[in-house]
């Protein structure tokens, strides 16, 4: 964006660019390991702030989803904290076991 790069960790942490049906979505992996999960929160929420505005301002029409694991959706997201953002719709979230690797919640629908 401009004379910024904007880069993300090749680790559990990266974007990745997926076709999902006929939507085009990008995905912001985030793991929630640090000390704080209002933290890693707050990290992770302005990240995908930061990636939503530099994507309406390029004009791309990708959705942007935020995933985390279930152990993470279940300790952040069903706390009244997290059911803010949910409810106000600040955040879309793909909820996946981290165990099977499977997707187990698009929210919203």
């Amino acid at each position: 964006m401009g004379k910024k790069r904007l880069s993300v960790d090749l680790g559990a942490e990266r974007l990745i660019s997926a076709e999902n049906a006929t939507r085009k979505i990008l995905v912001e992996v985030k793991s929630f390991v640090g000390q704080s999960d209002v933290k890693d929160l707050e990290q992770a929420l302005g990240q995908y702030v930061l990636y939503r505005q530099i994507l309406d301002e390029m004009g791309d029409a990708r959705i942007l989803y935020l995933a985390v694991s279930q152990v993470t959706f279940n300790s952040v997201f069903t706390i009244e904290l997290g059911q803010v953002l949910l409810k106000n719709q600040i955040v879309k979230l793909v909820v996946f076991d981290d165990e099977s690797e499977a997707i187990v919640g698009w929210i919203p629908n």
